[in-house]
């Protein structure tokens, strides 16, 4: 595999610089929201489970339900499958969530691996994993994995944030933001960070909530 991994700080501003180099409105958004973030989380097993477990619940609520896991000792595969129905959902899962979590847990993913695979082959084997969406994929191979060319066109944040950094009458759709973004290659993963960055901001200065 050749494709670059964003390890520090130093490559989240060379892909910037890059990007601000073909994109004037790029250099806009990055005077106002200064160096981007690195982002880098751990990979693997409880990577997964927790993006499970924050499906459409509030960040406080997915902390809540991670640290009664935690606490439980439920967070690795084998104790998933070993627990019963009762016990997870003591700790706050509802039973699609109790069945994701243990579709994760035997689909026995090399994570190691996937280390190693491109892009594409990491997203197709994650999205296999019922409860495991595109976006979560992209998402994972973007943070936990560190690809610096994978995009999440799915994510209304940055369909919003491209709307209003270049100006577009309406919020793009998934497949017209991903169309969008191949020019942003081989930093698309820096154009995300981006444009979450760049949402924030744009959403206090209009007093967005």
């Amino acid at each position: 595999m050749d494709e670059r991994i964003i390890m520090t700080p130093a490559c989240v501003a060379e892909g910037a610089a890059y990007l601000v180099g073909i994109e004037p409105r790029f250099a806009a958004a990055l005077a106002l929201t200064g160096p981007l973030p690195l982002r880098r989380r751990k990979d693997g097993f409880e990577a997964l489970l927790g993006a499970i477990v924050s499906q459409q619940v509030s960040v406080a609520a997915a902390d809540a339900i991670w640290g009664r896991l935690k606490a439980a000792r439920l967070t690795g595969p084998r104790k998933i499958l070993w627990a019963s129905e009762e016990d997870l959902r003591a700790c706050g899962l509802s039973r699609q969530k109790i069945r994701y979590a243990r579709a994760l847990a035997e689909a026995r993913i090399r994570y190691a691996a996937l280390r190693d695979c491109p892009c594409d082959e990491v997203i197709a084997t994650l999205v296999e994993v019922p409860g495991i969406g595109r976006w979560t994929a992209e998402i994972y191979a973007m943070f936990s994995l560190g690809r610096a060319d994978v995009f999440a066109p799915g994510d209304l944040a940055l369909q919003e944030s491209a709307r209003l950094l270049f100006d577009l009458g309406d919020r793009p759709s998934e497949k017209a933001l991903r169309e969008m973004a191949a020019p942003w290659a081989p930093w698309r993963s820096v154009a995300a960070r981006l444009l979450w960055a760049y949402y924030r901001v744009a959403k206090d200065r209009e007093g967005i909530r």
